[in-house]
């Protein structure tokens, strides 16, 4: 099949990626999107391309957790009252991925990914070409009130060097935590230094993305609300629900948490649930220059130049629900002790976004039944840190060169 002309639906850090590759094979592209250039996911994240931290996200620990306290508002894993029989679905199944045997066998594969992440950003800065670059994360803290809440994330970060990650960290007392970050409070009392990582400003990173598409002959067209691709035997059709129709000769589908409603038609059964996630920015007395991270709390704040976001929260729940002000403020009072100089009443830009969360932890990346289709998601908060590598090896299949590690993130399983 001689591929020419690709439309990509959806304009987050995965489709824009995808495009981006795309025009490395001199293919032609229209990205689509209903709202604009990183209207959902994309936008309010952290910004962490941090390999060390990517990991999937079925596991014991959250399981326990989250049978605990998932109905709890104030909880950073949280899934409301519902009567949503698909939602329940996705969660019995998530629930049954949340093994230790199912963590190392996925982790495996995050492993894998993990090493390429870094270089398929550094092919999208190559030359200027996106300008909006990376940063490096130095030194790149994890902070705990005590020993003992450090003690689970040195226990994951071990796991995930036994399958097949290169992490390096030290441990640090509290008083060399609070030395390298001076806005970290009294309170911390542990720390992990983490290695070779990095981050982005998320908003600027997509849009540099998406004006580096638009120089290189792509279009981007916003508005677009897609509800419909038909394989035509020749080549694909996008409807979306105005009626205004996009043809090419491939389509890739990168919706996000919508991702189901495209792509079911051509056999994709795995089910993608959105996982909200929440943030806001606030202005320190003293930005930090690096991002800091307390897994305890769950919370992740990074530096984007003129202000500082702290976000976190897993919410199951309808992407189209609105904010929950009761999920920005359980983020301040579990970071409120923990940092200093900070005026958590003079927030800017809250901000809840729909994470496409895969039952089984591992994204769906290739073709579908339809050699005109494919797909590119179900990331669920690891869009931005692995969109790129995505994009790239996704672009590969389009053009007839899958990679090998495709089987394992066939969106067929």
């Amino acid at each position: 099949m001689a591929v020419r002309r690709v439309v990509v639906v959806g304009a987050g850090a995965v489709g824009l990626s995808a495009a981006w590759f795309l025009q490395e094979h001199d293919v032609e592209v229209s990205v689509l999107d209903r709202a604009g250039v990183a209207a959902d996911a994309s936008w309010g994240n952290a910004g962490w391309l941090a390999p060390a931290l990517t990991l999937p996200l079925p596991s014991p620990e959250v399981l326990r957790y989250g049978m605990r306290s998932m109905f709890t508002p104030s909880s950073p894993v949280y899934v409301p009252p519902t009567t949503d029989l698909r939602l329940a679905r996705f969660l019995l199944g998530f629930a049954r991925h949340c093994t230790a045997r199912q963590w190392q066998s996925t982790m495996a594969v995050f492993a894998q990914l993990n090493r390429r992440a870094l270089d398929a950003y550094d092919d999208l800065a190559h030359g200027g070409r996106v300008a909006e670059t990376t940063r490096t994360a130095d030194p790149f803290l994890a902070a705990f009130t005590s020993d003992s809440d450090r003690d689970h994330l040195v226990a994951e970060l071990e796991q995930a060097r036994a399958a097949g990650s290169d992490i390096e960290y030290d441990l640090l007392d509290g008083t060399t935590t609070r030395s390298l970050e001076p806005l970290l409070g009294e309170a911390i009392g542990a720390g992990v230094r983490i290695r070779g990582q990095r981050y982005i400003d998320p908003p600027r990173f997509a849009d540099a993305l998406a004006t580096s598409v638009r120089e290189r002959g792509g279009e981007i067209v916003t508005g677009f609300d897609a509800v419909e691709v038909r394989d035509t035997g020749g080549g694909v059709v996008a409807r979306a629900a105005d009626g205004d129709e996009r043809a090419a000769d491939a389509v890739v589908l990168a919706t996000g948490a919508r991702l189901n409603a495209l792509a079911r038609p051509f056999g994709v059964r795995t089910p993608v649930q959105a996982g909200r996630g929440y943030s806001f920015s606030v202005l320190p007395v003293t930005l930090p220059k690096n991002p800091i991270y307390f897994p305890a709390q769950r919370v992740a704040c990074t530096p984007l130049h003129d202000r500082f976001r702290v976000a976190g929260m897993m919410e199951f729940r309808n992407p189209d629900t609105p904010l929950d002000p009761r999920r920005v403020r359980a983020i301040v009072d579990a970071t409120r002790p923990l940092l200093r100089g900070v005026d958590w009443e003079a927030r800017r830009e809250e901000w809840v976004g729909s994470r496409p969360c895969s039952v089984d932890g591992l994204p769906l990346v290739g073709a579908t039944r339809s050699e005109r289709v494919f797909v590119a998601g179900g990331h669920g908060m690891w869009g931005i840190a692995l969109g790129p590598t995505t994009g790239r090896m996704l672009s590969n299949a389009v053009m007839g060169q899958p990679d090998p590690l495709l089987k394992y993130l066939d969106p067929l399983r």
